[in-house]
């Protein structure tokens, strides 16, 4: 099947390049990276990135006042940071990270949460950019401050008390995208102090199953296939989760693909839930 473009979810290489000059259009670079992996996102942005790329830290522009990881700010803090990076209304917006498909659906739904809607994550990222011989650069460049004007859209994400009470009343597809051990409660754990196990009733769908080998994500038609072998009825609303919510939102962004608009992403996920005993877990 033709991989289709769309300014909203997913673009490819070829369009960005494309569209790399047009007015009123802005690109970042938001990768994040596991602690394990040994790489530091900002020191690899430095040393080279897609022309005209800010960088978006997503342990920066967060949440402040919460112990959690990544948590989503504030509209009117996420209004001022990216202001700052000189991206307004009306632009069109891609990310991308150096991982290929990882960290860049977090910001992308992130956007979405404060009421962006034309912003699409690079399908491959850029690993896939370099491997086809596309320019890179090294010096940042400081755009002019614009006003961008942020829109809280609450049902795209969920608190604890939220997905605990979708759990016990079955009234959503709860979605794990943690690795399959992990979702099981097979030890290690890899955050000291967190249970193992799943929120009940939960359904696991890793995300590195959504991905192709080279990194790009799958298509429509095999994404639906996908959440279909895992249990899950498409038919109702979704609440997806992760470790520490950033794969979560790789599962957002498979689930717009495939035309699944009613979906919205626990924040908190197992960062959250695996220390409170209060919640309720389940193993295997």
């Amino acid at each position: 099947m033709t991989f289709q473009d769309d300014p909203q979810t997913l673009v490819s290489t070829h369009w960005l390049a494309s569209h790399l000059h047009d007015p009123d259009f802005c690109v970042l670079d938001a990768s994040l990276y596991l602690p394990d992996a040994g790489r530091d996102a900002r020191a690899e942005y430095d040393a080279a990135h897609i022309p005209g790329a800010q960088f978006f830290g997503i342990d920066d522009i967060r949440d402040r006042t919460s112990p959690l990881p990544h948590m989503a700010p504030s509209p009117d803090y996420f209004a001022s940071r990216v202001q700052a990076m000189g991206l307004g209304d009306g632009q069109q917006v891609v990310v991308y990270d150096g991982a290929g498909l990882f960290s860049a659906a977090r910001v992308w739904w992130t956007f979405r949460l404060m009421g962006k809607t034309d912003v699409a994550v690079l399908d491959g990222g850029l690993p896939k950019w370099r491997a086809e011989g596309r320019a890179v650069e090294i010096l940042a460049h400081v755009p002019a401050e614009k006003r961008f004007t942020a829109t809280f859209q609450a049902h795209l994400v969920k608190d604890a008390a939220q997905v605990a009470e979708s759990s016990r009343g079955g009234l959503a597809e709860i979605i794990d995208a943690r690795p399959a051990p992990r979702f099981r409660g097979e030890p290690p754990n890899p955050r000291p102090g967190l249970r193992l196990g799943h929120i009940p009733g939960a359904k696991n769908v890793p995300y590195a199953s959504l991905l192709r080998p080279d990194g790009t994500m799958k298509s429509a038609v095999e994404l639906r296939a996908l959440f279909q072998s895992a249990g899950i009825d498409l038919a109702k609303p979704a609440i997806t989760s992760c470790g520490t919510g950033v794969t979560a939102a790789m599962l957002c962004l498979a689930l717009e693909r495939i035309g699944h608009r009613d979906h919205a992403l626990y924040d908190g996920s197992w960062a959250e839930w695996g220390m409170r005993e209060d919640l309720g877990i389940e193993a295997g």
